[in-house]
């Protein structure tokens, strides 16, 4: 097994061949990884601060680190070949290790940015270990293995400086806020569209239901009252706000979220009448209705903080006026 077959990626369209490098082209390339860690760190330093000083902290300080690494590559460069570093990118070679943008990691996650900068150093790490291990001009290997060694130091140095800004306290600090930015950008639109769908259409489903006992009329009226809310609910909800001084995220994000639980809700007491049988249909629709208001306060207790009996009374009362007006209606 070759070099490029180790570290191959799907749609490369790259040229070189990392075997084929020369001793100045190997460290262009190094100095050309070191560029991007540091700014990939910055990146996410900057994306965390607002929200996450201290884990922005480790990040600002694994960029200096990056930034310090670069420096003394440079320092080499200019002693070996002077001042003109070829433009090589790492996508003009084959294998070369591809660096994770930062939006391909939003919505903010600590776990998946902390996991990415780990996965940052030890690729770096064994791909320089690897490479060495296949280079069989001596200067090329050496320069390779002390590339290896300099990024173990760099994992060593990381899990440094997160026992120094990630304290215990830190940790919750900023578990409890990714946890409020969660609810905010998605339980809650989330709750408000199943609460609407679930209890806005009982009204014209079980009106329908009972003014023409037909299953197949009544799930009609049910599927249009259930599309038509998630529709009218999502751009609600993403014309409400931009989510830029809520801290409620993407209004479109939040709409979709809105419209499509609205349509869930709605849909989950209509799918029984499917059933031709009208007596079957009405009750399994009543079973159906009884657990979407069971869910809906213990979203309410888990996420809300509502002690599961009022929220159980709440969306109860709610959702036996509307189910007791359309059953007044269409017995009318």
């Amino acid at each position: 097994m070759n070099l490029s077959s180790l570290f191959s990626m799907p749609g490369n369209t790259a040229t070189l061949d990392f075997s084929s490098l020369n001793e100045q082209q190997l460290l262009a390339l190094a100095i050309s990884l070191e560029e991007d860690d540091a700014r990939i760190y910055s990146q996410y330093a900057q994306a965390l601060n607002a929200d996450y000083p201290d884990t922005a902290a480790l990040f600002r300080g694994m960029a200096a680190e990056e930034n310090t690494h670069r420096h003394r590559l440079l320092d080499l460069y200019r002693k070996r070949f002077g001042d003109r570093i070829p433009l090589i990118r790492r996508q003009d070679v084959r294998g070369f290790i591809e660096r994770k943008p930062l939006w391909l990691v939003q919505p903010i996650d600590l776990d998946k940015f902390r996991a990415q900068a780990e996965l940052m150093e030890a690729e770096s790490r064994m791909f320089y270990a690897k490479a060495a291990r296949h280079a069989t001009d001596t200067g090329i290997r050496q320069l390779l293995g002390d590339l290896a060694a300099a990024e173990a130091a760099h994992e060593q140095k990381a899990e440094a400086l997160g026992n120094q800004f990630i304290t215990p306290q830190a940790i919750r600090s900023e578990r409890e806020t990714q946890r409020r930015a969660f609810v905010l950008r998605f339980v809650q639109p989330g709750l408000a569209g199943l609460m609407d769908g679930s209890v806005s259409t009982l009204a014209p489903l079980f009106a329908a239901a009972f003014a023409t006992h037909d299953t197949w009329a009544t799930f009609l009226v049910g599927l249009a009252a259930a599309l038509g809310a998630g529709i009218s609910m999502a751009f609600a909800e993403a014309m409400s706000d931009d989510g830029s001084l809520t801290g409620r995220g993407s209004p479109w994000l939040r709409g979709g979220i809105t419209g499509l639980m609205t349509a869930l809700g709605g849909l989950g007491h209509t799918l029984p009448y499917l059933i031709p049988n009208f007596h079957l249909a009405t009750t399994l629709a009543f079973l159906v209705v009884g657990v979407e208001l069971i869910v809906i306060a213990w979203i309410r207790k888990r996420y809300m903080d509502s002690p599961f009996g009022l929220a159980v009374l709440q969306v109860v009362v709610g959702g036996l006026l509307v189910f007791a007006t359309g059953i007044l209606i269409g017995s009318a």
